[in-house]
């Protein structure tokens, strides 16, 4: 014979101190568990989305950063000519590229931070559709113009358009501001890539990586069997996807690490209130459990009952805290990508996947919390409790 789950809700009810300590102490536990897990997925999905199926990056071979790569112009000349490559009536859809990091300060707090700044070819825009002008205008090839992410803008004091801006020992004018649709190239500082090289002191015909635009995402392979047979070149291409997933993997693995460290010790603290408030509930129901087993119930049925109870608990926890973390969703941040030294904003991605997890470890905590409670009020003797009645 089954106990009522009325019952449970009721009893939860008149034991309202304790079990609003247990769903509180579960609460925080879910709320820091799914904000560091919006935030790993946040970044990801950041340096993500800024690469593109349809595109291919080459990278000097070994080189497992743009920072670290050399792409010689005659290279650049064997890539515009390869198979697969995009055309329009101007030429090849190909952007050698030169990455720097430059420090400007944060408005914020007004300390430098590293932003990476990309020399790029006219044609970067139609390279990179994801990237449009929504202020001012595009750089004039061979001029110290810039052109700054919308993130940027934000995040950086000095680079609001028609400012001037010191950095590398050469002064630039920000002439525009574009928008990449919350990718990484948000938080970029863009200008002409031979001018960049110039002002560096970097040879001209030495760029640190090409990004290649396709006919169709189908075309990378065959791109890459013609460009990796040519005895001229030196290089390892993979598409951009591939590139910039792999580029948030290293700080990704730390937050959900970090992340999972912090959430289990707090989860132990919450295991602990869950063992409290049960081991108090069959103190003080010793008789009501001993009444319940002498009219019928068996002890399979005080144990699901009380477990009932525990996830009764625990899930009014977890969804608590599923609630305290939502305001974060879109909330922007930044942090140091380790693959490029440089500071990158992006924003905490609460997904409903991610609040199912949440739901699902408040439940293992009520589970792990209400076990041991619920068997010792099965194993309870059913006569000494009774002679006290």
């Amino acid at each position: 014979m089954a106990i009522p789950v009325v019952y449970n809700p009721r009893s939860v009810k008149v034991r309202w101190t304790s079990a609003v300590v247990a769903v509180l102490g579960v609460a925080g536990t879910v709320g820091v568990f799914v904000a560091m897990l919006s935030l790993a997925r946040g970044f990801k999905a950041t340096l993500v989305s800024s690469g593109s199926s349809g595109n291919a990056l080459v990278l000097r071979a070994g080189a497992t950063a743009e920072i670290m790569g050399a792409v010689t112009l005659d290279e650049v000349k064997v890539l515009e000519d390869a198979p697969g490559v995009a055309r329009t009536a101007e030429g090849p859809l190909v952007s050698p590229e030169t990455v720097v990091v430059a420090p400007f300060p944060l408005r914020a707090t007004g300390t430098d931070a590293n932003v990476q700044v990309r020399g790029v070819s006219p044609r970067a825009l139609e390279v990179r559709s994801k990237v449009k002008i929504v202020e001012g205008r595009f750089f004039r090839p061979g001029v110290a113009e810039l052109i700054v992410g919308r993130n940027a803008t934000r995040t950086y004091a000095g680079l609001a358009l028609d400012n001037a801006v010191k950095f590398g020992g050469g002064t630039w004018s920000v002439v525009g501001v574009f928008d990449s649709g919350g990718t990484a190239f948000d938080s970029e500082v863009w200008c002409d890539g031979r001018v960049l090289n110039q002002v560096y002191h970097r040879p001209e015909n030495v760029f640190q990586s090409v990004t290649v635009h396709l006919t169709s995402s189908d075309a990378f392979q065959q791109f890459k069997d013609a460009v990796t047979a040519d005895p001229r070149m030196s290089v390892d291409i993979s598409r951009e996807v591939d590139y910039y997933d792999k580029q948030s993997r290293a700080l990704t693995t730390l937050i959900v690490v970090l992340g999972s460290i912090v959430a289990t010790v707090m989860g132990i603290g919450a295991v602990f209130g869950a063992l409290n408030t049960m081991y108090s509930a069959v103190a003080e129901r010793s008789r009501e459990i001993a009444t319940m087993r002498a009219i019928g119930f068996g002890a399979a049925s005080v144990v699901v009952s009380f477990l009932i109870e525990a996830l009764l608990i625990s899930s009014l926890g977890g969804a608590l805290g599923c609630v305290a973390v939502l305001p974060l969703n879109g909330f922007t941040t930044g942090a140091m990508n380790w693959q490029t030294f440089s500071h990158l904003a992006f924003a905490f991605r609460v997904t409903p996947a991610l609040l199912l997890w949440g739901i699902l470890f408040a439940l293992v905590m009520g589970l792990v919390g209400g076990l041991p409670p619920a068997i010792r009020a099965a194993r309870r003797p059913v006569a000494l409790a009774l002679r006290a009645l």
